[in-house]
């Protein structure tokens, strides 16, 4: 092993020296053209989760995003996960709970050792959670023999959320530990600008200028929605997985919301279907849309502005927040994180410096929501799927019922870049491929609903934007695909409608 400094991709410092992996024993660097030698893409016979349809990120890749999660940024976010366990250690005062987080740090020890050794995935351990069968049957399907680093990048790192998960789920006391929630929380509790920058204008019940005509109501909506999905677009910009030693004033310039910052942000939406989707929202009345979450904290703050906008206007009845079950890339949504966020907007005191009057619009805000909660305005749900480490490729074939309900609602809102990559198998696609042949059966699966993907890209694969784009970036400002400066707006119509029926086989 050896030393290396980490430079921080949002400011550019250099961060204290990380452990580098020594590689030798692994196959020989490749680059994306030696990659794509072989007849590509995969027939569907071919393509299960180790092989996708086109060349998977793997963490040996060393011109890609997946070798530095692999070798630095994992380790370290295990790092700072031990230390918040640390934290708690010191604050507690019971000597059997003391003892038995404890062993939580050794395991969490053993893991991080594991990943730096690069060991071999090693089967889950019953630890009386559901999703135990569902990830050793890929395993051993796929995987046996396979270490952290030659494994599909999008298959490891999820793998090592779930071990990280086993850390507290042996334990007696700890079962519902989760290492990032400080994190979290304090992110949150430092966007206080953009907070009260949408609390200002949306603590006010939403109602259209009276006595104006059906035409300028379309057309007030349209905006609106225009607006409201760049806010909901950039704000996944604070992703701690990824910027997790940003400054306050680092916090505020990605979380600037302003119209004239998304008038210049517009730009920088390399595939835009934005047209097509508020044009498809717009002719909604009384629907349903579901938001497959991505990050806690202000992210989902503007998810919920968002859906409390679609309810008020007339366009939703109803709005389905998928989360997680368990702490998963760091800052993910979990059931803890929604109430938590809910809460706090309507007792909390996470802003000091805020006037009495940005108070009681948060409060209104918080207030509304968790109102709707208890119409069944606003549900949370968590599918066990959604923390596996299959693709969503495999949806239909490992989780019908999930497909089942999500093929009840008008359009579904896949949020964020983790969300992006499972839903095209995150793999070497060519830039231009359709995002709908990126997707694959959530597209083309009778009953399919229509799909949105908003996504600021900060990782390897892209699709669906025009030709050339890409292939330009590449060469004239490289880094360009992991620095949350462009994004994508895409849409796949889906087959809604159709009877839903499932393929006999499952190509994972």
């Amino acid at each position: 092993m050896s030393e290396v400094k980490a430079t921080n991709p949002a400011d550019g410092k250099v961060a204290n020296p990380k452990v580098m992996l020594n590689l030798g024993s692994l196959p020989p660097r490749q680059k994306p053209s030696a990659m794509m030698r072989e007849q590509y893409p995969r027939t569907p016979s071919r393509v299960n989760p180790d092989q996708p349809q086109w060349p998977a990120y793997r963490g040996y890749h060393e011109y890609s995003f997946a070798h530095a999660t692999m070798s630095v940024r994992l380790p370290t976010i295990l790092e700072k996960g031990i230390a918040d366990v640390h934290l708690t250690v010191n604050q507690e005062y019971d000597e059997d709970r003391v003892k038995d987080l404890v062993e939580c740090i050794h395991r969490m020890e053993d893991l991080l050792d594991s990943l730096k050794a690069n060991d071999k995935l090693r089967y889950i351990t019953d630890d009386g959670a559901g999703d135990v069968a569902l990830w050793n049957k890929e395993i051993a399907r796929y995987f046996r023999g396979k270490d952290f680093m030659n494994s599909p990048w999008v298959f490891a790192e999820a793998y090592k959320y779930r071990r990280l998960r086993e850390c507290f789920s042996l334990s007696k006391y700890w079962v519902e530990y989760d290492v990032f929630f400080r994190q979290k929380c304090d992110t949150f509790a430092r966007s206080a600008e953009a907070v009260f920058e949408l609390a200002s204008r949306f603590a006010a019940p939403f109602s259209f200028a009276e006595g104006i005509s059906d035409e300028d109501k379309l057309k007030t909506s349209k905006l609106m929605f225009r607006e409201l999905t760049q806010i909901c677009l950039w704000g996944n910009s604070t992703d701690l997985s990824l910027l997790i030693d940003m400054t306050e004033e680092d916090i505020k310039k990605l979380q600037s919301t302003g119209g004239e910052h998304l008038s210049a942000t517009e730009k920088n939406i390399l595939g835009n279907d934005l047209d097509k989707i508020t044009d498809k929202v717009a002719s909604m009345k009384g629907g349903r849309i579901d938001f497959v979450l991505d990050n806690a904290g202000f992210e989902l703050y503007c998810d919920l502005v968002y859906a409390d906008w679609l309810i008020q206007s007339g366009i939703c009845k109803e709005i389905v927040f998928h989360g997680k079950k368990i702490p998963w890339f760091v800052s993910d949504v979990t059931k803890k994180d929604w109430d938590w966020i809910l809460n706090s907007c309507v007792y909390g005191y996470l802003f000091p410096e805020a006037t009495e009057e940005e108070m009681d619009w948060l409060r209104v805000m918080g207030r509304r929501w968790k109102s709707y909660e208890k119409e069944g305005k606003f549900k949370y749900q968590s599918h066990p799927f959604w923390c596996s480490g299959f693709t969503f490729w495999s949806l239909t074939a490992e989780a019908p019922d999930l497909f089942i309900e999500l093929a009840t609602s008008d359009l579904v809102i896949f949020k964020g870049d983790l969300n992006h990559r499972k839903l095209g198998y995150d793999c070497h696609y060519p830039y231009n491929t359709p995002f709908s042949q990126a997707i694959g059966p959530l597209a083309s699966t009778p009953g399919a609903p229509p799909i949105v993907s908003l996504r600021t890209v900060k990782s390897d694969i892209v699709v669906g934007i025009p030709d050339g784009v890409g292939e330009k970036l590449d060469e004239e400002e490289k880094g360009w695909k992991i620095s949350g400066k462009y994004a994508v707006v895409l849409l796949s119509e889906g087959r809604p409608g159709e009877k839903i029926t499932f393929a006999d086989t499952n190509n994972e």
